[in-house]
């Protein structure tokens, strides 16, 4: 008896759902709709939804079917299609290649021997990429174009990918997106435990508890404006209260010149440095620096601008940024030792994928970070 392909995907569900290797893709697999359509070349995601081509899917073993539906909803798992539009919005065929790097490397090690799921023909692999997100394989594909890798389709990918569909979510949708896709995450976790099999945290698919990048943001710069100049009891000394003493906290009328720079040659989307610099214009109002210096920086001080008190409110529309090479901060300490007056403090915006070492500028710092990179000799926050 030959199966049709919407049996044939109906049964690769049931196989991937039983299979301790992929159980943890139950909850993703159940998602929104999955269905043959006749005018679809390969496969394709919306960032819920998962379409495969009638023909392509005729032309695959089992196991590249398998393969195949794991594809697509691992971009779902990995929220890629919200999360990265950006990396599209400069390039959508490095865009679709960098992540399909990341899923394909995590399909292959899943199952090495390819019992239940082997890629299909074409697909993008390269264990340079493991362990790497889809950020640092765009940036490094840019940095090294790719020379005609893969035979797949969807600009030079396996399949397509529906960024325009994600593109119209609003705020809301994305943000109900995301929790449906983080519980299903966790549904999946469960039955893989059951079962013995891969759990989500082992392939980073459960986000760890985060505290708010504002808040870690805020607390850093008002720590480390407070000068010895004087104390005040109106603003409680918050190391003293962990031990139930009320201290003041120490504070300082001047506040020294700041330097703010932004990495401008990675996977940074323009999203993300406008919040940022509202951040930083707003805590600025209430512990105001002598002036910031604001970098734009890739591996040289592509522009720099000078901001005064009373123009930090209006500092995230009126700046202009620049740049687009490499990403060497060596750049900014350069700027930080060429200074007359050492810094009150540095911040960076990154997405941690630098050329050399961690410099150190001397002065308090604080990398603000698009990735899971961790700066070596300096506080980190996530955005």
């Amino acid at each position: 008896m030959v199966l049709t392909a919407e049996q044939r995907l109906t049964r690769t569900h049931i196989t991937l759902m039983r299979s301790p290797n992929y159980a943890l893709m139950s909850g993703i697999i159940l998602m929104g709709e999955s269905a043959i359509k006749d005018d679809v070349p390969t496969a394709y995601t919306n960032g819920r939804d998962k379409y495969y081509g009638r023909a392509f899917v005729d032309k695959q073993s089992d196991q590249e079917l398998c393969g195949l539906v794991l594809h697509e909803n691992f971009h779902v798992m990995y929220k890629h299609t919200t999360t990265w539009r950006h990396l599209w919005e400069k390039d959508p065929k490095l865009a679709n290649m960098a992540c399909d790097y990341v899923i394909n490397q995590h399909i292959v090690d899943m199952d090495p021997s390819e019992s239940i799921a082997k890629l299909p023909k074409g697909a993008l692999l390269d264990p340079k990429y493991r362990g790497w997100d889809a950020g640092r394989v765009f940036a490094d594909l840019q940095a090294n174009p790719p020379q005609g890798k893969g035979k797949g389709g969807g600009q030079g990918s396996l399949d397509e990918h529906d960024w325009e569909a994600a593109k119209n979510l609003s705020e809301e949708e994305q943000a109900d997106l995301e929790r449906a896709i983080d519980q299903a995450v966790r549904q999946g976790d469960i039955l893989a435990a059951k079962l013995g099999g891969t759990g989500a945290r082992e392939i980073g698919a459960i986000p760890e508890p985060k505290v708010d990048w504002r808040v870690q943001l805020r607390d850093f710069v008002t720590t480390v404006s407070a000068g010895r100049d004087s104390s005040t009891w109106s603003r409680p000394n918050r190391r003293w209260l962990a031990q139930d003493m009320y201290m003041p906290s120490p504070y300082s009328e001047s506040v020294g010149p700041v330097v703010i720079g932004i990495d401008t040659s990675g996977s940074i989307s323009p999203r993300d440095i406008a919040g940022f610099l509202a951040e930083i214009g707003s805590i600025t109002q209430h512990v105001p620096p002598e002036r910031i210096h604001l970098l734009y920086w890739d591996t040289k001080i592509a522009r720099e601008e000078t901001y005064m008190p009373g123009e930090y409110a209006s500092l995230a529309q009126s700046t202009k940024p620049a740049g687009g090479g490499g990403t060497d901060p060596t750049c900014v300490k350069e700027f930080v030792q060429r200074m007359h007056t050492k810094p009150e403090f540095v911040l960076m915006l990154s997405d941690g994928y630098i050329f050399g070492d961690w410099p150190n500028f001397n002065a308090p710092t604080m990398w603000a970070m698009t990735s899971d990179v961790t700066a070596h000799n300096a506080t980190t926050i996530r955005i």
